[in-house]
């Protein structure tokens, strides 16, 4: 596979490139850039961020799960290319030097290319935006002042000029023969994916690789038949008429955030807390669902929200509520050479509240994560979706709670009516994150919860008081 792209304004060309290599592996080992680092090699810590630019923006992304052919036709900054190429700082490095944020300095370049792209961008959000860049020596006060230091600065001419030449951005990537064929493809849109999936379904499907690029890095596994679908347009587009929206698999999380910050915002605030900002960038709505996880967090949200599932295979395509997509731990209601299209549900008056536990309250695992969908009329339970991650092996659906809460009054009264269902649908398993006691008390609490922010109530989990 040929890979084009700009590296720190330098355009590079790569032929028969392994489709699993990853940036950071070749950015050091190749190119010799040992600015980016490596450090959990799973997307976790931020010390190999990477600034992203393409014709939708600039995007801090983690080098250590970015696969080579993914930046085929865009443009990668390192921390070498943030200053210009005349060696003036960038604001955001002299803002570092100036508020003492950095110590070791092994942090310290993702740090600052996290930070420019925060910077190009307009964000002011710093905390989130760093949220995913780890420090153990200097701690954030001091980076977190740097950061607001730096954002009224104009943003550097050599990285607001930016443009990506039209022959690179459509540039061949086709194999130069020494590689089997359809040994790994990067397909242009669902149509060719479709119909090369379908004659290799035991290939893996690659969007964000958040998830398949551990795999590689941590499992160490071979994929012999990949194929990148970060190029399938037609997979990204939201659909959104007066009663409906449609999103396409290849629509990433943070795309999603303000879409559900307007339409519903708990879920626009719980998605602040998938991952960091750097797998939000990344990581599909699609690959999320398809994946299959127990402890996803957009599945739950999405069956309480009543979901339809969109699948093809070739040219034929089906749609299935997605409640019923998940079938059991690993398995899902999903035929060879078959994958996820897109995703939909009704518009409806917002009623939706996601409530996500983790011992960490950002970019961490859930150890459970409750979606609840309640609608009441003259002070009755008149219709209850509720979902859970984390409780099974699967994300499921509690029909019997919701069952027993239609028609009780909206009062204390529906939890109490509701009290034995729980165990009915639910047996959670005890692990590391969780015990199952914990999980069958805290998914009751979380029904309470939304009775008492119902009521008015606060129950922010970041409010502390006496």
């Amino acid at each position: 596979m040929n890979v084009t792209f700009l590296l720190n304004g330098e355009s590079v060309e790569l032929h028969n490139v392994p489709p699993t290599a990853t940036l950071l592996d070749w950015l050091r080992d190749t190119r010799g850039l040992t600015g980016t680092k490596e450090g959990c090699n799973e997307g976790d810590c931020g010390a190999c961020t990477v600034m992203v630019q393409d014709q939708q923006g600039a995007r801090a992304l983690n080098a250590c799960i970015l696969f080579l052919p993914q930046i085929h036709g865009k443009s990668i900054r390192t921390v070498e290319g943030i200053a210009s190429p005349d060696g003036e700082l960038h604001p955001v490095q002299d803002a570092m030097i100036t508020h003492h944020g950095a110590q070791c300095g092994f942090c310290t370049p993702g740090f600052i290319t996290s930070m420019a792209t925060a910077h190009l961008n307009g964000e002011t959000d710093h905390a989130t935006a760093l949220a995913g860049n780890l420090c153990r020596c200097t701690g954030y006060a001091p980076i977190l002042r740097a950061a607001n230091a730096s954002q009224s600065a104009p943003v550097p001419s050599w990285l607001s000029d930016f443009t990506l030449p039209e022959t690179l951005a459509g540039a061949s990537h086709s194999d130069g023969g020494s590689q089997p064929p359809d040994t790994a493809v990067q397909p242009e849109t669902a149509d060719e994916l479709a119909h090369w999936y379908q004659d290799n379904p035991d290939a893996t499907l690659i969007a964000g690789a958040t998830d398949v690029g551990l795999w590689v890095t941590k499992q160490m596994r071979d994929l012999p038949q990949v194929a990148f679908l970060n190029r399938c347009r037609d997979l990204q587009t939201v659909t959104e008429t007066d009663d409906r929206l449609t999103l396409g698999a290849g629509v990433t999380i943070a795309q999603l955030i303000p879409i559900m910050d307007r339409l519903h915002p708990s879920l626009g605030q719980m998605l602040r807390r998938y991952g960091s900002a750097q797998v939000r960038a990344a990581a599909t709505i699609g690959g999320n669902i398809a994946n299959g996880s127990p402890i996803g967090d957009g599945p739950p949200a999405l069956i309480a929200l009543d979901a339809d599932l969109h699948l093809r295979k070739g040219d034929s395509r089906r749609t299935l509520p997605l409640a019923l997509f998940f079938k059991d731990y690993g398995v899902q209601d999903r035929a060879p050479g078959e994958f996820v299209e897109a995703v939909s549900f009704a518009k409806r008056a917002d009623r939706l509240k996601c409530y996500k536990v983790s011992k960490r309250f950002d970019q961490d695992i859930s150890a459970l994560c409750g979606c609840f969908d309640i609608t009441i009329g003259e002070g009755v339970v008149t219709r209850a979706r509720i979902a859970f991650g984390g409780m099974a092996g699967i994300p499921k659906r509690a029909y019997n709670v919701e069952a027993a809460l239609e028609g009780q009054p909206w009062s204390d009264a529906a939890i109490e009516a509701a009290w034995g269902a729980w165990s009915e649908d639910f047996t959670p398993l005890s692990d590391m994150r969780a015990s199952a006691e914990y999980r069958l008390e805290t998914a009751r609490n979380m029904l309470s919860r939304y009775l008492l922010e119902d009521l008015g109530a606060t129950t922010s989990v970041k409010e502390v008081r006496a």
